[in-house]
């Protein structure tokens, strides 16, 4: 991580906290040991275990009427002439039998270099402890996997997560993820996993710790390779 990309990520976060008057904005900051996204390293350029990046947020709720936008930044080191994500989302919560439903857009930038820009489509539902997720690329790539054209299209993830407080400032989490190539990726499908817990300080403090990894490592290399993962993270 840079010091322009460290520069960029907070004169970023810092802009946004005046705006957090608003009880409808929330924000968040983080630092953490590695960025791993489905199991995979987002920063490739050294093999090391630790590998800091600088992250952060916020999220607009308009009212009671479901809807909300958001933006989540992290620094990366995996695409050439680009060190930062942007991600920009949009989406509907709403309540169905029993179940806390979720619905929208997400679009990943990368600054430097387009070729990594990715569209997906995303529907989650939330039963007490467990969420399951399922997002569909719609744009023509998915993360420059398949270079140009329309090969990375129909990508597919699917994601079940288990959170729970097990006592007191304390929750276990964890999650089982799948990843589905679409188009000409000919890329191997791959499962992901994390498996580790948070303790809440109090104030919008919390530190979290998990093991993180993927499969199918013959193929991708150390990126897929299991990490301890630690992370700071303050809720503003």
């Amino acid at each position: 991580m840079n010091r322009a990309t460290v520069k960029f990520l907070g004169v970023a976060l810092v802009a946004t906290l005046p705006l957090l008057a608003s009880a409808q904005l929330t924000g968040n900051v983080s630092l953490t040991t590695n960025y791993k996204f489905r199991g995979q390293d987002q920063d490739t350029s050294k093999v090391k275990a630790v590998k800091p990046a600088i992250q952060g947020g916020f999220d607009y709720a308009f009212g009671e009427s479901g809807f909300y936008v958001g933006n989540w930044n992290s620094s990366v080191d995996w695409l050439s002439g680009n060190s930062i994500e942007s991600d920009i989302y949009g989406g509907y919560k709403f309540k169905a039998g029993g179940a806390d439903l979720d619905v929208g857009l997400l679009t990943y930038i990368y600054p430097g270099n387009s070729a990594g820009n990715t569209t997906e489509a995303y529907g989650a539902a939330t039963f007490g402890p467990v969420t399951a997720k399922y997002s569909h690329t719609l744009s023509k790539d998915y993360f420059a996997y398949a270079g140009s054209g329309f090969k990375g299209r129909n990508t597919g993830y699917f994601s079940l997560a288990f959170a729970q407080e097990v006592m007191p400032k304390v929750t276990l989490k964890a999650s089982v993820g799948y990843t589905r190539f679409g188009g000409d990726i000919t890329a191997p499908n791959y499962m992901d996993y994390s498996l580790g817990g948070a303790y809440d300080f109090g104030s919008g403090l919390s530190l979290g710790a998990a093991v993180v990894g993927a499969n199918k490592k013959e193929f991708f290399g150390p990126v897929n390779k299991s990490r301890l993962i630690v992370a700071l993270t303050k809720t503003l």
